[in-house]
């Protein structure tokens, strides 16, 4: 049956692979200095598909909702909730494409910023793992551990605009983006261990 609950889940799980795709390709032009134009076009027909496959998604709530009525709607709006966390996961890391295509200069930060970059890559992984298996002592440890990286990103900007003899700026974004990143990726976790009027509220 059309808009049925698996092919939802499915479409949602899409969207959490390919932004992680837009991640890896932008983070690893960043510190890696890949040339932007090799990757430029591949990245941004994933981000076109990840708005696909999100409006395609909404299309296939409705008719779920219709048909099944009352008892389908926590579930929809969940995934309603959380596909939006997985749209700016692309939209964040595109942000990481543009700072390597500004030249930002990553100096000292290169190895933290690598070293991040390879952590958030996994969270990703496990991110849509978590979520199709449902695994709720699994995203318990995954969000401790999200948490552990968006403080080392708050510590890192902290330190960088303090900074008064450099140019800091484009450094600073790259760990704010990456924080942001990885704060979606838990409001995406969130899903499978707080009720509904508490989503993205995990550490509150």
């Amino acid at each position: 049956m059309a808009g049925n609950f698996e092919e939802i889940q499915q479409r949602f799980v899409q969207m959490l692979e390919d932004g992680r795709h837009i991640f890896d390709a932008s983070a690893n032009a960043l510190v890696g200095g890949t040339d932007p134009e090799a990757i430029r076009a591949d990245l941004f027909a994933t981000d076109r598909r990840i708005n696909e496959t999100e409006q395609e998604l909404r299309r296939l709530i409705v008719v779920h909702g219709s048909v099944h009525g009352a008892p389908s709607f926590p579930a929809l709006l969940v995934t309603m909730s959380v596909a939006k966390d997985a749209e700016r996961i692309g939209d964040y890391a595109k942000n990481l494409f543009d700072l390597r295509v500004a030249g930002v200069p990553l100096g000292d930060e290169a190895t933290p910023l690598t070293e991040l970059k390879d952590q958030i890559s996994r969270l990703l992984v496990k991110a849509a793992n978590l979520y199709q298996s449902e695994d709720e002592a699994g995203a318990r440890a995954f969000l401790a551990e999200a948490d552990r990286v968006e403080d080392a990103c708050d510590a890192a900007v902290t330190r960088l605009l303090a900074l008064t003899n450099d140019n800091a700026a484009g450094r600073a974004l790259a760990y704010r983006y990456l924080k942001r990143v990885t704060s979606h990726a838990s409001n995406v976790v969130t899903a499978l261990v707080m009720p509904l009027d508490k989503l993205d509220f995990f550490d509150e």
